[in-house]
């Protein structure tokens, strides 16, 4: 037995169709599920909504006469019911009945607006059962009547009232009624409406609807298409433009105009390309600057060690403490990618402690500026104060560090450094502030991404791998902590955290 091809299946299912005729089809079927209900109920079903709306009349009808029968407005209200509705009413008053006789002469309401009214005809033996059937259903009693009323007189006198089934007589709806007014009287409410024949109207209906089906299809046949056509068109381009971002072409423009939607998917789509477009740039730089960062302790550490074997007179202390320091360099870049591969995974969590935070700035400014002081740098504290905080006194300790190595790299040429602690009610604030060139504001959102130099900035730290704000960045974010950077170009920068304080 064959196998189906998978690729043709999905072609063929209905979720893989293109947005365009998905549309197409939705329309079309809306237009034919219309014109559907439009036959059946304006052909098919147009009998018993003519009937169900008749016999709804007749009886709101009767409810409204026997609510209103002690009315002063009772006459002018019957009156409407009998002209406006189109039926015969007849109410007799069966508390003044004294004989059979005399039924046709104590009507209280007589309105005969039909051609030959059934209840204006009715024999007293027909009056009698139509009588007796309302008294039986305890309120409104309706029947239909097949064909047309034939009078006739019996032996002694009488009217007889008979029915024949002579087709194409059409149909009448006769409602009777026993009820009592205020005063106890009892009343007998006759009412009598034609069931007027549909069958011309049904045929006519089905005419008109012939026409109106050939011309909703036309229409919506057009109407879909243009509609679709309209409703894709931005999709399919915004998707080509998609497929050349996935392609790597990150100059690609959305263009969304069509409607909202659409124009809010390409303004989205705009800002991932111009975001896709600088972390590829940035993932560049990343390749370029750690590849310089390896490379140069790697080459002192090959040209050195090949000099020390190949120049007895060169193995001294002094070239094997450069493969040394060479050495340890390496390992801190590697440690430092460690660090921040973890803290980006969630790997490493803080551990929470209570300290205070202005003896660890204390102390780790000590330990930086006896690291430095050789090389002239110096690094003055201002308001060193106790401050007690909750927090990951080992990560808060590196992030020091990150922001005294990051200041001494670019400071000016006095090669000073400034750290102040700050208070308000409830919060510390620690600043790491340099004199070096200074950071363009275009460029403050990008100096805390891994590897990233300013333009013509990109210098080995001289005591540290080049991760540091990143770092910095991954454990403030971690610690819920505000941080950030104040600089303005030839003006220095100032590097800053705060956290909340114990009380």
């Amino acid at each position: 037995m064959p196998r189906k091809d998978k690729s043709t299946e999905h072609k063929l299912s209905w979720r893989f169709w293109p947005l365009r005729w998905r549309i197409f089809g939705y329309l079309l079927g809306f237009a034919a599920l219309l014109l559907l209900l439009l036959w059946l109920f304006q052909t098919v079903y147009l009998d018993q909504f003519y009937r169900q709306v008749k016999i709804r009349d007749i009886t709101g009808s009767a409810a409204l006469i026997v609510r209103n029968i002690d009315s002063e407005d009772i006459v002018p209200l019957l009156d409407r019911l009998s002209s406006g509705r189109e039926m015969c009413i007849r109410i007799y008053n069966l508390s003044v009945m004294t004989n059979a006789e005399r039924a046709g002469e104590v009507a209280g309401y007589d309105a005969d607006v039909l051609p030959d009214c059934i209840i204006h005809h009715l024999s007293l033996a027909e009056l009698s059962r139509l009588y007796n059937s309302a008294l039986e259903a305890g309120g409104p009693y309706t029947e239909i009547v097949q064909g047309g009323y034939l009078q006739n007189r019996a032996r002694d006198g009488s009217l007889v009232i008979t029915r024949p089934s002579g087709a194409g007589q059409g149909e009448s709806m006769v409602l009777s009624q026993v009820f009592y007014n205020q005063d106890g009287d009892q009343f007998l409410l006759l009412l009598n409406s034609n069931l007027l024949p549909v069958d011309a109207t049904v045929h006519t209906l089905r005419v008109q609807l012939s026409f109106i089906t050939v011309l909703m299809v036309v229409a919506a046949l057009l109407l879909s298409f243009i509609i679709a056509r309209r409703l894709s068109a931005p999709i399919t381009r915004i998707n080509a433009g998609a497929s050349r971002l996935a392609a790597g072409d990150f100059s690609v423009s959305f263009d969304g105009k069509g409607y909202r939607e659409t124009g809010e998917l390409a303004d989205t789509l705009n800002y991932a390309a111009a975001e896709l477009s600088r972390t590829e740039r940035l993932q560049r730089e990343l390749i370029a600057n750690i590849s310089h960062d390896l490379r140069t302790p790697l080459t002192m550490i090959g040209g050195y060690a090949e000099m020390m074997r190949d120049v007895p007179q060169e193995n001294n202390d002094a070239n094997a403490q450069v493969i040394i320091d060479e050495t340890k360099r390496l390992t801190s870049l590697v440690n430092a990618v460690m660090d921040l591969s973890k803290l980006q995974a969630g790997i490493e969590q803080p551990v929470w402690t209570e300290f205070d935070l202005g003896e660890l700035v204390e102390s780790t400014v000590e330990r930086y500026r006896r690291l430095v002081a050789t090389d002239g740098y110096r690094i003055n504290l201002e308001g060193s104060s106790e401050a007690w905080v909750r927090a990951d006194e080992k990560r808060m300790e590196q992030v020091l560090y990150n922001f005294l190595n990051n200041a001494v790299t670019y400071t000016g040429e006095d090669r000073t450094v400034t750290v102040r602690q700050l208070h308000t009610s409830s919060k510390v604030r620690i600043e790491v502030a340099d004199s070096g060139p200074g950071i363009a504001p275009e460029n403050l959102p990008d100096i805390w991404q891994r590897y990233y130099r300013l333009e013509g900035a990109h210098k080995r730290a001289a005591y540290g791998a080049g991760l540091g704000l990143s770092i910095v960045k991954q454990v403030l974010e971690q610690h819920q902590a505000a941080y950030g950077v104040e600089s303005e170009v030839g003006q220095g920068s100032v590097f800053w955290f705060e956290l909340p304080t114990l009380e």
